[in-house]
């Protein structure tokens, strides 16, 4: 790996003065609307909306009001499945981070 490094930084005078195509600045994480903090906030609070819907025609169709049994199972089914992708997110998320620590042992 250090000999990689190593390789890499006697390359870079090489390419000094040349145009990559690459943007020059570089992204700052965590700001902004579209932080990666801000979308999973909102993923769970979508995940969050699907189960109170689900719940709330749940009741609603156990109380004899004008819902359909076709209503509630479909709610029901996509609150399941928006459980079941924050889930696999999250396990996604856990594994880049274990990644990231075994990188820098």
């Amino acid at each position: 790996m250090q000999n990689r490094i190593d390789l890499l930084t006697r390359a870079m005078p090489e390419f000094g003065g040349r145009d990559t195509g690459l943007s020059k600045q570089v992204p700052v994480i965590g700001e902004g609307e579209n932080s990666f903090g801000n979308t999973l906030t909102k993923a769970i609070n979508e995940v969050s909306d699907a189960r109170d819907r689900a719940g709330d025609l749940t009741q609603r169709f156990a109380a004899g009001e004008n819902v359909e049994l076709h209503q509630v199972m479909a709610a029901s089914e996509e609150a399941g499945l928006a459980l079941d992708m924050m889930i696999e997110l999250r396990n996604k998320v856990v594994e880049a981070y274990r990644s990231v620590i075994a990188m820098q042992s």
